[in-house]
């Protein structure tokens, strides 16, 4: 059985996908055993010695700090912040990512600098563990206090309350704590604010889309130089000398893989009637480059954010200090989600520019890519298909970071609107997928009028395996059963250039 070890080591993206794909189960290291039982204590000390109120451990929340609270209610306390705060809406959240926010939230809690108890983790753990997921809602999180209300309902199931999710089937969070014998937590001083205050939601969402706009960067080149195969495009554009010059990685990265993909391919070398291609073959090392650069950006930003402790107030036991500060707010993912959103509409952007392209009845393709055009109406709506989904991307694009609405009562006065950063751009990569997949579907069909020409081995065995699930079309028929079949065929595809 594969185990991760939560320690104060550095998670990256890589790591977090080990543990999912592998399906990793999760166990405290002794460092952070003892750094959650240190800080607990010192909590603990400090709250029996000390008359000085402190935020959100003897006073209420928000706009309420002023409110003090009684030692004996500080359980009740907490209990009810994370009760009160459960109120998000709308959709659920996939659980591929409540599972990502409960690794993220064990991870940032393991610090000893939170207060939170070791049975706490521990449950969250169990949870993770168990494949326990609560379910959680998208819609409700301002991105600035922490992830409030979606990390109130991922908290709901720790003292009994809730729903979950176990082997896909929905239960009341009651029914699965009996199931496994888990009696509900009584939550101490802090901890309510411990589990609520923090950035897992729009972290999660960010570590999903990374991961997932990697891979379709990568596909976005593979199905581009199919493309560019089917419609007899020229090699120069993609020489390393023209990249040296003007040496973005990301447009380096591109240009190296589309001449790696075409060793070997007759159809590329052969002599050329035209002197240029259009930009969105000729320019996809600039275009595509771009969208890598921008990932590695985002990246970097986000494996600086679930390597941190994001609740509030911040305790350091060692210097004997209980600060409230602002690590909670989102302002560092909200903006590269918003600039992720950008970077990977554009990936579909061009995509549809080369659909549009490809059934234009140039060089030699017939139109639409079939053989008898007019009876049939062969590949025209699927680029309307397209052109729908890029128009919707588009207006997704609208940065929500730029944005701040006021809140408890003037005491939040600026949010950053990461969470509906995330959520959009959730919309909008999966979209890309939808696109890009459009894009194999005609460009796979446009390859076969280059016979009896052969592309490189690479990408032939590439067309060769999309053909094992979509076939070439004669003749008109229900073409969006092949669609999802392309787009099923992405999902399944394991790419790597390394």
């Amino acid at each position: 059985m594969s185990k991760h070890k939560i320690s104060s080591k550095q998670i990256t993206l890589d790591i977090i996908k080990k543990i999912l794909d592998k399906n990793a189960k999760l166990e405290l290291s002794e460092e952070a055993t003892s750094a959650i039982e240190k800080c607990r204590q010192y909590l603990d000390d400090k709250m029996a010695k000390s008359k000085v109120p402190v935020y959100g451990v003897t006073t209420g929340f928000g706009s309420l700090c002023n409110k003090n609270i009684s030692l004996q209610d500080l359980s009740t306390l907490q209990r009810n912040l994370v009760v009160s705060h459960a109120c998000g809406f709308g959709e659920e959240v996939p659980q591929e990512i409540v599972r990502i926010m409960l690794l993220l939230k064990v991870q940032s809690l393991s610090y000893g600098h939170s207060g939170a108890q070791l049975a706490t983790i521990q449950r969250l753990i169990d949870f993770f563990n168990k494949g326990v997921y609560p379910v959680v809602y998208q819609q409700g999180s301002l991105g600035a206090s922490g992830d409030l209300a979606p990390l109130a309902h991922l908290s709901l199931p720790l003292i009994g309350m809730g729903e979950v999710y176990y082997r896909g089937k929905k239960y009341p969070a009651e029914e699965i704590n009996k199931k496994f014998g888990w009696e509900p937590i009584t939550l101490k001083s802090k901890e309510g604010l411990a589990l609520l205050n923090g950035t897992q939601f729009m972290s999660s969402y960010a570590v999903w889309l990374l991961l997932k706009s990697e891979k379709l960067s990568l596909l976005a080149d593979v199905i581009g130089t199919v493309s560019l195969e089917a419609f007899d495009g020229r090699i120069e554009p993609f020489h390393q000398s023209v990249h040296l010059v003007r040496p973005h990685m990301g447009q380096l990265v591109t240009a190296m893989h589309v001449t790696r993909m075409l060793e070997g391919s007759e159809i590329i070398k052969r002599e050329k009637k035209h002197v240029q291609d259009p930009y969105s073959f000729r320019c996809m090392p600039q275009v595509h480059g771009a969208t890598k650069d921008s990932i590695d950006h985002v990246k970097y930003v986000v494996e600086t954010e679930i390597n941190s402790v994001t609740d509030n107030p911040t305790v350091f036991p060692d210097e004997d200090m209980i600060i409230s500060a602002g690590n909670f707010h989102g302002q560092p993912l909200a903006l590269v989600l918003d600039f992720l959103t950008m970077a990977m509409a554009e990936l579909g952007n061009i995509s549809e520019r080369r659909i549009y392209q490809l059934i234009s009845g140039k060089r030699e393709l017939p139109s639409f890519l079939v053989k008898n055009p007019g009876l049939n109406s062969g590949f025209m709506i699927p680029q309307y298909t397209a052109a729908s989904i890029v128009n919707q991307n588009k207006a997704f694009t609208m940065p929500c970071s730029t944005d701040s609405v006021e809140s408890s009562q003037g005491q939040e006065d600026h949010v950053s609107m990461g969470a509906n950063a995330a959520t959009k751009c959730f919309l909008v990569v999966n979209n890309v997928e939808k696109i890009l997949a459009i894009e194999l579907f005609n460009a796979a069909q446009a390859f076969e009028f280059r016979r009896p020409l052969k592309s490189s081995p690479f990408i032939e065995e590439f067309v060769a395996s999309f053909r094992q699930v979509v076939p070439f079309v004669e003749n008109d028929r229900y073409m969006h059963e092949l669609m999802v079949k392309s787009q099923e065929f992405l999902q399944n595809l394991d790419v790597d250039f390394q």
